[in-house]
């Protein structure tokens, strides 16, 4: 009954955050200055303003699973250093087993509004990787692992930006999204992927907000959004 309770749930909120996408899609900025291609694959690509990226841009990459083909793809197309941030054990260990660039920094390290300890816990199918703090799944196994602000990272790591900002968290996103704007962040780019089940008006409010904040909504693939801070755009 509990599994099924969940999806009926699910159903729900993907249908209606379908609709929901489906209308925004209508307002997307349509653009001659922005050169829009999907790089990395069908699963884990995502889809950028090529022409504008640069090979100085700071990039992170939060949520790197078992697919680090976007990455990979910005190393090699424009020959930047990537940081990618991922505790899940499974993307620990593939990070761990594959050989990467050096220009592939990765950090086993949650994003989240605060800097904590934090459960991260599993999908409903074993066969996944992802795990969410938020509870995305409503399942009860978990481990746990630190997780830090946008910030925290940024003085880590020695940064006063964020050029291009990716983030694939089952959840957490809207979270560090209200935590970037407090701190007055503005990357470039934004790609941010609205994991389900999500409220259809938690999701309208987060992407109402980068849209009030300065962002333009230019492209949308399934729950895969990518947003471009305004004046970067060339009308």
């Amino acid at each position: 009954m509990e599994r099924t309770l969940y999806d009926i749930h699910f159903g729900l909120c993907f249908r209606l955050n379908r609709a929901v996408l489906r209308l925004i899609g209508t307002f997307l900025v349509k653009s001659r200055g922005l050169q829009l291609e999907k790089l990395g694959s069908d699963y884990g690509g995502w889809v950028v303003p090529v022409n504008m990226i640069k090979s100085d841009w700071i990039c992170y990459c939060a949520g790197v699973g078992e697919d680090t083909t976007f990455d990979l793809a910005l190393i090699s197309r424009f020959g930047m250093v990537v940081h990618a941030f991922d505790p899940t054990p499974r993307a620990v260990c593939y990070v761990e087993e594959n050989k990467f660039p050096q220009s592939f920094n990765f950090l086993s390290v949650g994003l989240w509004s605060s800097d904590q300890e934090l459960k991260f816990y599993g999908p409903q199918n074993p066969a996944f990787v992802s795990h969410s703090v938020v509870n995305l799944q409503k399942t009860d196994h978990y481990f746990e692992a630190s997780c830090k602000r946008l910030t925290s990272l940024m003085r880590q790591l020695n940064h006063e930006r964020i050029d291009l900002l990716k983030l694939d968290i089952e959840g957490a996103e809207m979270e560090v999204l209200k935590d970037m704007m407090r701190e007055r962040l503005r990357p470039g780019v934004i790609c941010v992927e609205y994991d389900q089940p999500v409220s259809p008006l938690q999701m309208l409010c987060s992407i109402l907000g980068l849209l009030n904040y300065g962002y333009r909504l230019v492209f949308i693939d399934k729950f895969n959004l990518t947003f471009v801070l305004d004046g970067e755009i060339h009308h």
